[in-house]
């Protein structure tokens, strides 16, 4: 289903001349620097690509001839590799390893049929020299010691704004090259047509901290992976045009300048819809933190989501029309696939816009609407690094969201747990406390609890949430009675209220006494106590232990209460 979505996916770029998307046997790549040759096969120049990008210097992209795989062994590219392969320049320390490589650089061009082509003469002119590398150091010292640490070079011809292999006769060949050989043939499971059965799969790059050299999605590189005896890609049959097609639609998505591509936790996630739709223009925008030029951009996804119910903005004329989301992470050699969900484009934007609502809570006036995933799941990572986000998680917090499901139970306890260390529940994880319980409450309900609303909620009257409030208001008291305190009850009994109330609460009542009488204002005083007998009037007695969704709710209720008692009357009405 992956691999199908994928090719359509590549099939309706393909089928644009101005996605930019690499046709067959093509693919984009960066190259550095390009050798400028006479028609002679002379070197005349060396021509960097390189243009600045914000701070840093970025090499041109190309539409270059399909990369050979080289998992081991020497294979060369078609007319571009690096400098070891394409101008036998010993980088390594190794000459001999370097002249090898040019060679199977130079028979590659020749068992391509390309040398009747003048600008290929040129470059098989150039290669056939045994001063190669002193004719490029005299061109330019700087740039020839630069030339030597590129990735990949290529050459062009003097006077010709494009490189040899975008020549339109070596383009039109390149193109008409039969695959040959005595590859198996099969049907494709993924096109269902008769195909070539490509035995190694182009590798997939762009997923953070895999492989430098890509990895692979389908890959059958040992004997424990085989069946019935058949080797590598047989076991799962996929043609060359399937198999070109799905990693160069992955490969565009997970691309650098690729706008359909986020980071959630260690999974690197890519998404697309079936046909052109705007919830593929937006979908980014709702996860990633929006960029310093537009700090509006959340803001804005989030708003134009909530009306799209009246505009339709995210529904289609059959509303039928799929959407895909793809969260991969690495895994050695390969890529593992951490999440995979695919639903209409409404039923997408619909469990969006309820994530959104279940997660609003009410806030100070600096703080956004809506914050960014990364920044929901940081404010629960010790010292709030990201490193140090709960393994899993934000693949899972992903995967919930976009089915409707239940936050995972790790979530919450990892929020509550970074309460309770730092005895603060913050905007952000009281965002997620609530989203966690009430999304809880949506799916299984026994008891009969109420759901967490916005701000305070006097008629609920769950334990925890009374708890929470009281809690704040005996907090309110102290800072009040005490106003250059360092440290209030909130630091040193937080986490023993929220999980163990009957072994604080009593000392914490006994002690507010004391408090109040410290208040100069008679009115204000009287106004905490009647305060304190509607909060503790539908709790019968301090519980010994509040369990999990309780605590959740004796945060939700302190934070709500906090809010309420720092909100000007002027701003309530």
């Amino acid at each position: 289903m992956i691999l199908q979505a994928l090719k359509e996916y590549y099939d309706r770029k393909a089928a644009d001349p101005d996605s930019g998307i690499a046709p067959l046997g093509w693919e984009t790549k960066e190259l550095p620097f390009l050798v400028t040759l006479l028609p002679d096969g002379s070197p005349v120049n060396i021509e960097d690509t390189q243009v600045p990008d914000g701070k840093k210097l970025r090499a041109t992209r190309f539409l270059v001839p399909q990369a050979v795989k080289r998992t081991v062994g020497k294979r060369a590219n078609l007319l571009w590799d690096d400098p070891e392969y394409a101008l036998a320049l010993d980088i390594k320390g190794d000459p001999e390893n370097a002249m090898e490589k040019n060679r199977l650089f130079t028979e590659r061009i020749t068992n391509a049929n390309l040398s009747d082509i003048d600008e290929v003469a040129a470059v098989l002119a150039f290669l056939k020299r045994t001063d190669k590398s002193e004719a490029l150091a005299a061109l330019d010292p700087v740039k020839y010691e630069d030339l030597k640490k590129a990735s990949f070079i290529s050459f062009k011809i003097a006077g010709k704004t494009e490189p040899v292999f975008r020549n339109p006769a070596v383009v039109a060949r390149i193109s008409s090259i039969p695959s040959g050989g005595d590859t198996q043939k099969s049907l494709c499971l993924v096109s269902g047509m008769a195909d070539e059965i490509d035995p190694t799969h182009p590798s997939i790059k762009g997923v953070r901290d895999a492989n430098t050299t890509g990895g692979n999605i389908v890959s059958f590189n040992a004997a424990a992976f085989c069946s019935f005896g058949k080797a590598q890609g047989a076991n799962a049959p996929v043609g060359k045009a399937a198999s070109f097609a799905y990693t160069t639609a992955l490969n565009t998505l997970l691309g650098k300048d690729s706008k359909q591509k986020l980071q959630v936790g260690d999974a690197t996630t890519v998404f697309w819809s079936e046909k052109k739709d705007a919830l593929e223009e937006t979908f980014g925008d709702f996860w990633s933190d929006p960029p310093k030029d537009d700090p509006d951009r959340l803001s804005n996804a989030v708003a134009a989501l909530f009306t799209s119910v009246g505009t339709g903005a995210y529904s289609t004329d059959a509303d039928d029309t799929k959407f895909f989301v793809l969260g991969l992470s690495p895994n050695a050699a390969r890529i593992s696939v951490r999440f995979w969900y695919n639903a209409t484009v409404a039923e997408m934007a619909a469990h969006i816009r309820t994530y959104f609502e279940d997660l609003r809570i009410a806030h100070g006036a600096r703080d956004k609407d809506d914050l960014s995933i990364w920044r929901l799941l940081i404010s629960t990572a010790v010292q709030g690094k990201s490193e140090n986000i709960v393994p899993n998680l934000a693949g899972n917090v992903m995967r919930c969201i976009l089915e409707g499901l239940p936050l995972p139970e790790t979530l919450l306890q990892a929020a509550l747990l970074r309460t309770k260390a730092e005895r603060d529940v913050t905007y952000p994880r009281a965002k997620l406390i609530k989203g966690c319980l009430n999304r809880k409450l949506r799916k299984s309900n026994p008891n009969n609890e109420r759901s967490l609303t916005m701000a305070l909620d006097k008629e609920n009257v769950s334990v925890g949430y009374r708890l929470g409030r009281l809690f704040a208001v005996l907090e309110k008291i102290q800072q009040e009675a005490s106003p250059g305190i360092n440290a209030t009850i909130r630091d040193k009994f937080y986490a023993s209220a929220s999980s163990t109330p009957s072994t604080v609460f009593g000392n914490l009542m006994r002690l507010k006494n004391h408090h109040l009488s410290k208040l100069e204002n008679p009115g204000r005083r009287i106004w905490f106590e009647k305060l304190l007998g509607e909060i503790i009037a539908d709790v019968p007695e301090f519980p010994a232990h509040l369990k999990l969704d309780d605590q959740g709710r004796f945060a939700i209720g302190y934070y709500h209460q906090v809010q309420d008692l720092w909100t000007k009357k002027a701003d309530k009405e």
